[in-house]
């Protein structure tokens, strides 16, 4: 199993380091040819419009949908907002492969980052330390899209749309490996 992690912008480096951890082979992915021999794919947190426009400028836009269409892919924080098929605005480029509307950076300014404990559906009951940096949250999901994790007041900050997953926190900057054993779990078609 070999999972690429998009390098364009971002938190990718910390996700390998995740992906290893695991045994999993992991590539940093930068150009269209990388993505040939993915079983998965990681699109980090970091800027979702940057990561949009350099997509765009590493010819990278149509054969990231080409690939989330037929391949798992998950996306936490910006890449939540990067798989978006609504995020509110026209003039950014995301693939539009997920049937859910996002509202970017949902909780305010940098400084209103934080760090809660969420009960995630498919892992273990213990808690997982989620951490929020700019993050989107979930406004609306498509029939056929599984909601994972809610937060106190009811937001949306976790679904799974068949093989493709997204999170609205960062789960690589935490110890705990479980939502990266979920992701590969979904890339090895042993989770339904």
């Amino acid at each position: 199993m070999k999972i690429g992690v998009l390098a364009l912008q971002g938190a990718f480096i910390e996700h390998v380091k995740m992906l290893r951890q695991l045994d999993v082979t992991a590539a940093e992915l930068r150009l269209p040819h990388q993505l040939e021999d993915l079983d998965g794919l990681i699109i980090p947190g970091g800027e979702s419009t940057t990561i949009g426009k350099l997509a765009t400028e590493y010819g990278l836009m149509t054969p990231l949908r080409k690939f989330a269409r037929a391949k798992p892919t998950w996306g936490t924080c910006a890449g939540m907002i990067f798989l978006a098929k609504d995020i509110g605005i026209e003039e950014q480029p995301i693939l539009g492969a997920m049937d859910i509307a996002v509202d970017r950076n949902a909780f305010g300014r940098q400084i209103d980052s934080f760090e809660t404990d969420l009960k995630i559906a498919g892992l273990s009951p213990e808690p997982f330390h989620a951490v929020f940096i700019r993050a989107p949250v979930v406004t609306a999901v498509a029939q056929g899209v599984d909601v994972l994790a809610r937060l106190d007041d009811g937001r949306i900050v976790a679904v799974r749309q068949g093989h493709l997953l997204a999170t609205a926190f960062h789960p690589e900057l935490t110890k705990d490996l479980r939502l990266h054993s979920l992701f590969c779990a979904i890339v090895q078609g042993t989770l339904a």
